[in-house]
């Protein structure tokens, strides 16, 4: 990643929607998928204020591969490194405050290639730090995901007791039966074990922080929108979805780390974001200057599709706590065609 003052400045906007976001000075935070899409921009707000407040975050950082986080995050963050492999126990030496699980298989074609460990994965992967949020007395915060919802035949955006039907012998559900599980076991480490936990649900998040192995469908239509290619839709993309900026899906994570009721469940979604799929594309064509053309899928996608049909979040739960988004859809299109030309340009 090379960043701007202007990235910067919207790092700091961000942190600005976290109510008393201060109160992570001198914590220590250990994140797993700290290079993902979402969790990047977490690591980004800390080391902002780090940087910027002399807040004194210790980041803890975990994941399989050192050098890929050394490559991502350069010298814009200190951190410490920890080995994390979700079929493995976690070996924690020091004390740590929170944790926040985001890794995982969290793409279209992973889903599709690899089912089992998809599945397991969520499930191992969360019981393994769920244990380490036990032995270290830490609030541990999960992020699962919308299509925990399943079907509905409803148009209203989806509350968080709202819960439909999941085709379980789909091996596409691999991913909302395996967070709805992953959830499960959070809530019963909460109540048989007493560990304090929360749950944060993301919608269709977007921005520069795409990485090269995400193939779900607003990552597409940026690549194209970027490299100056027609948008090609393959359905006629009339689902509603909740979009949000990663951003401010960071800084929804980090207030609910801090303020979310303990054993809760939140969903993130940008209020003023809530769009179809199509008109996602539409604002990132328009954005990229090219147009949106429609393709049937192949059969190997289709495998790959959201199971839902409709998928918008009510975030009233989440705003209650004091947070709201700082970008609306087309301020996060244009930062995020703008900061991926950047990364062309500066490698060129």
């Amino acid at each position: 990643m090379i960043y701007s003052d202007c990235y910067w400045e919207d790092v700091g906007l961000a942190s600005t929607r976290v109510p008393f976001i201060e109160s992570l000075n001198h914590k220590r935070v250990l994140i797993t998928g700290a290079t993902g899409m979402i969790c990047s921009s977490v690591v980004e707000i800390l080391a902002y204020r780090n940087r910027k407040h002399q807040a004194g975050i210790r980041m803890i950082l975990a994941g399989r591969n050192r050098d890929r986080i050394k490559n991502r995050f350069g010298d814009i963050a200190e951190y410490e490194y920890l080995f994390y492999d979700a079929t493995e126990e976690l070996e924690l030496d020091t004390e740590v405050d929170y944790i926040i699980h985001g890794a995982g298989n969290a793409h279209p074609a992973a889903y599709a290639k690899e089912p089992v460990e998809t599945l397991m994965g969520n499930i191992i992967g969360v019981r393994s730090l769920l244990e380490l949020a036990r032995k270290k007395r830490a609030r541990f915060l999960y992020l699962s995901s919308s299509e925990v919802y399943g079907n509905q035949t409803s148009s209203e955006p989806f509350r968080e007791s709202d819960y439909g039907v999941v085709d379980i012998l789909n091996p596409r559900a691999c991913y909302p039966n395996g967070k709805r599980a992953a959830e499960t076991l959070c809530a019963a480490y909460g109540e048989e074990y007493g560990v304090d936990m929360a749950v944060v649900r993301p919608g269709h998040i977007y921005g520069p922080t795409i990485t090269k192995e995400d193939t779900r469908a607003s990552a597409q239509f940026t690549r194209s929108a970027l490299n100056h290619e027609n948008i090609i839709m393959k359905s006629a993309g009339e689902q509603r979805r909740s979009y949000c900026y990663t951003l401010d899906c960071a800084s929804a994570i980090l207030t609910v780390l801090l303020h979310g009721e303990r054993g809760g469940a939140y969903n993130i979604s940008n209020r003023n974001s809530i769009v179809s799929i199509r008109e996602m594309a539409e604002a990132l064509a328009r954005y990229g200057g090219v147009n949106v053309v429609f393709e049937n899928p192949s059969d190997a996608e289709r495998k790959g599709y959201n199971m839902m049909p409709y998928s918008a979040l009510n975030a009233e739960k989440l705003e209650n706590l004091g947070w709201s988004a700082a970008f609306g859809l087309e301020a996060g299109v244009s930062r995020t065609i703008d900061m991926l030309r950047l990364q062309n340009e500066k490698r060129c």
